[in-house]
């Protein structure tokens, strides 16, 4: 198998304007030897390559190579080590966190790494300097007060209140990453097309709907990766990547469902699968003027759709009906919580009384990691439950990237939505219906009394109180069908035999330092 040819890489080089030094990494990567390059083909192609910009899982899968935060999780759990901060500190009172940094980390650019770097980055997603994009400054800053820079390797954070997930958040791929402030600079704000972190690799060329180049950063201050380049393909097809592993052009690929596995298999081909670690969701509009705005309406709809069934139809075997919003392994979920049950002669008569005839729903059309059969298929089977209660219900069908901006866009009764937690606390998973803000909370429910339950766990220490305040926030969800929990999905890939080491992360990323190619 060869790694690209000259033609293309030539292309991408013209299209992209890369540098001599990039040209050259793509050139020589063509004359390696094939377990020096790794092939990962998925389903759906990045929004961008800028940690503060994004906040979707095949974004993240490329820039969790690419960049670094001052901690990392585990490789096996999301229990925190050090990462760019060798060790931190953490004040009597909670609030000021003293981060001691890694000295001689380069950036991919060549500039040095520092506590001015950290102050930058954090300081540039503050409330005063935020954009719209960023969507996970919130949640991961939302409670700094402030940044100090004690000398050039020691970086002082101070805390707003206490936040129990703070250390976590550090850790994450999304916001918390330090990129280049000299980059950041030259490119105005945004790396979306120009990365530039410290991680173990470093973009070499984006072929958009393509495919995208990773090869290793020769100055990584750790280990350096046993697999020299990363060639993500972007193959939206799921039975085309498919027939891609079984013929052995790619090596690894993702957004796998039931309906392939068997024939992965009989192909000598492996299935990664583990416990999912997310969430798919309906969401409904609950802006003023919409009738799901109204809980009976949404009671009503919840009623008319038989989600137990639909899962083991869609999913057969491979995700987990979702009776709450949490998975059951995550602290704050709540056994006694009972969904609400399928009773379609109940939902027929709200809905007509209510006047509900018509329903516009939105959604995605490739595959998610919550939800591997893609958005289409799962509003159709919603589509035909509402059919049988009267109800007519039209569907748009976008790509990703321009579904995720109809959604702040458009009219939209109901859509699809899922979320795979970032660090494993409860906070991180829940708190994006807590926000007063449309990319986080597409369908803006606002319940106080929930809102209130969420601020109040994120203060509080870990343990059996803590969790406690969950479940209440998730009885409070529930009695008020804020939004309808689907299913778990399981974490599902396909690989190759000749692929060693674990690459797939139970925050639902993949990182590729540890991975071999024989």
């Amino acid at each position: 198998m060869k790694f690209a040819n000259s033609k293309l890489v030539l292309a991408v080089a013209m299209a992209f304007g890369l540098t001599a030094a990039s040209l050259s990494s793509a050139q020589a990567a063509m004359s390696r030897a094939p377990q020096d390059n790794l092939f990962y083909a998925t389903s759906t192609e990045p929004l961008g390559l800028d940690p503060a910009l994004v906040d979707d899982n095949d974004s993240g899968n490329i820039n969790c190579n690419i960049y670094e935060s001052l901690l990392q999780f585990q490789d096996d759990n999301t229990d925190i080590e050090p990462c760019l901060a060798e060790s931190w500190t953490i004040s009597d009172d909670g609030l000021t966190y003293t981060f001691k940094l890694r000295q001689g980390v380069k950036f991919h650019d060549g500039t040095d790494f520092n506590a001015q770097a950290v102050k930058f980055n954090i300081d540039r997603q503050m409330p005063e300097n935020m954009t719209p994009k960023m969507s996970y400054a919130p949640l991961v800053f939302g409670d700094v007060a402030s940044t100090e820079v004690v000398d050039d390797y020691t970086i002082k954070i101070t805390l707003k209140k206490q936040s129990t997930p703070f250390l976590r958040n550090m850790a994450m791929c999304f916001a918390a990453p330090i990129a280049s402030p000299t980059a950041l600079e030259k490119y105005n704000n945004n790396l979306m097309e120009h990365p530039v972190g410290t991680g173990p690799y470093k973009l070499v060329a984006w072929d958009r709907g393509q495919q995208l180049i990773l090869t290793t950063n020769e100055d990584y201050w750790g280990d350096k990766p046993a697999i020299q380049n990363v060639i993500y393909r972007i193959m939206k097809e799921t039975s085309a990547r498919v027939v891609a592993l079984n013929n052995g052009e790619v090596d690894i690929i993702n957004g796998i469902d039931a309906n392939v596995i068997d024939q992965i298999k009989n192909a000598g081909n492996l299935i990664y699968q583990d416990e999912g670690n997310n969430i798919n969701y309906m969401v409904y509009n609950c802006r003023k003027d919409y009738i799901t705005a109204d809980p009976e309406v949404r009671r009503a709809l919840a009623q008319a759709i038989n989600v137990p069934e639909l899962v083991d139809s869609l999913y057969k075997g491979y995700a987990d009906y979702a009776t709450t919003f949490f998975p059951t392994f995550m602290a704050g979920y709540d056994k006694d919580i009972k969904p609400i049950a399928y009773d379609p002669e109940a939902a027929k008569k709200t809905l007509a009384q209510k006047g509900v005839k018509e329903l516009k729903i939105l959604t995605y059309s490739n595959a998610r990691y919550y939800n591997t059969v893609g958005g289409q298929v799962l509003a159709e089977a919603v589509q035909g439950y509402l059919d049988k209660v009267g109800v007519k219900a039209t569907i748009d069908v976008y790509d990703w990237a321009t579904f995720k901006s109809k959604l702040l866009t458009d009219a939209w009764d109901l859509s699809f939505m899922g979320w795979i937690g970032d660090n494993g606390d409860p906070d991180n998973f829940i708190n994006i219906l807590a926000a007063d803000d449309p990319i986080s909370n597409q369908g803006l429910w606002l319940n106080q009394e929930f809102i209130d339950l969420i601020n109040k766990a994120v203060a509080m220490p870990d343990g059996a109180e803590r969790a406690q305040v969950y479940q209440q926030a998730e009885r409070v969800l529930n009695a008020d069908v804020g939004v309808l929990p689907i299913s778990h999905a399981q974490t599902l890939a396909a690989y190759r035999p000749n692929i060693k080491g674990k690459f797939t992360h139970p925050i639902g990323l993949n990182f590729f330092v540890n991975v071999t190619k024989e």
